[in-house]
């Protein structure tokens, strides 16, 4: 094992006029991040290797030799939480989209409901935006 700034902490390389002299690196260690970005790049190119050989096989083997294992590996293919992000909501929507969204509540209402959902004719009405509230001012 070589002694570095991470094993050693009485470890300091050769300097030159405070600079790392020929040969010594300026991180000794080595980053943490890039060996296990290296670790799963080999890990995961190395499985993908053998999944194409022998994926198919292994899979119905497992689904029959072992059927709880087999479930477990496919509950956890499936996420934990659907993250969803929200971006410019109706405004920033057509018109076209606003119908095709409507449309899309309507059926999954009349799906929930087992019959056709009730909707109420009408048109909206437009109210004038009102001013914004006066800031209060401070007492001096």
């Amino acid at each position: 094992m070589a002694l570095n700034a991470k094993t050693d902490p009485n470890y300091v390389p050769n300097r030159i006029n405070g600079k790392f002299a020929p040969g010594w690196s300026g991180n000794p260690g080595g980053s943490l991040e890039a060996t296990r970005r290296s670790f799963n790049k080999d890990f995961l190119l190395a499985l993908a290797a053998d999944f194409k050989k022998h994926g198919a096989a292994a899979i119905e083997k497992v689904r029959k030799t072992q059927p709880a294992a087999y479930m477990k590996i496919c509950a956890l293919l499936v996420p934990r939480e659907m993250k969803l992000e929200h971006s410019g909501g109706v405004k920033a929507m057509t018109d076209e989209q606003i119908e095709d969204a409507i449309a899309a509540i309507k059926a999954w209402m009349a799906a929930q409901a087992g019959e056709a959902a009730k909707v109420i004719e009408g048109e909206a009405e437009v109210v004038p935006s009102l001013p914004a509230p006066a800031r209060p001012t401070k007492a001096s």
